[in-house]
């Protein structure tokens, strides 16, 4: 394995590993979905008491089974192992971490910060923090309709539901989280880094 595949490895794992942080001492604490799939998981756990982070998991790898020929066997092995680091990190810091009570807003703030890192890096080395990015894809294909927006109807739909099962807040606070974690995603896909730390992998390729 050449020296750029170990580091985009890392870089994954990192991505992966904030990720989880983010959700389970952030966002996850007050019932905020950092995106539908989050959101999904939010449900399951309130409807059936499994652990969070194995809800999100079970999300994650229903939708990743669907859209393994789409999207190829690299980008898929990728991001079901970003999905597992992710889901393990969320279980572990739910089981062996006392979350400590704070403010909200900086909690929300934090959190949403976090998340944008980790997903950026995860996209940025050939992953992606799977959830309603592969059904909004796999629509948007099928009626020619543009992905962003199939996504942020989906994502919103869920948001709504989560809304209506745990509290209304919980639409205005996702809007937030996913206004700021965008933004900071396109920073870190789009920044420039020295040759020699970036290597040159894009989220596309299979």
């Amino acid at each position: 394995m050449k020296t750029k595949s170990y580091i985009s490895l890392f870089l994954l794992l990192v991505g992966a590993f904030f990720q989880g942080v983010a959700m389970a001492l952030f966002l996850f604490p007050h019932n905020v979905p950092s995106g539908g799939a989050a959101g999904l998981a939010i449900i399951i756990n309130h409807f059936t008491s499994l652990p969070l982070g194995f809800s999100l998991w079970l999300v994650n790898f229903a939708f990743l089974i669907l859209a393994l020929q789409y999207f190829g066997y690299s980008w898929t092995i990728k991001t079901m192992l970003s999905v597992t680091i992710t889901s393990v990190t969320i279980s572990l810091i739910n089981t062996h971490i006392i979350i400590p009570h704070s403010y909200f807003l900086v909690d929300l703030i934090c959190g949403s910060i976090l998340f944008g890192i980790g997903v950026g890096l995860l996209i940025r080395n050939g992953a992606s923090s799977g959830g309603m990015v592969i059904p909004a894809l796999m629509i948007a294909k099928h009626y020619d309709w543009s992905p962003g927006k199939v996504m942020l109807w989906m994502n919103f739909f869920i948001f709504l539901l989560t809304a209506f099962v745990i509290d209304l807040k919980i639409v205005i606070f996702a809007i937030i989280c996913q206004t700021i974690s965008t933004n900071i995603i396109d920073f870190i896909f789009y920044m420039k880094v020295p040759r020699i730390f970036s290597p040159t992998l894009g989220w596309r390729k299979k």
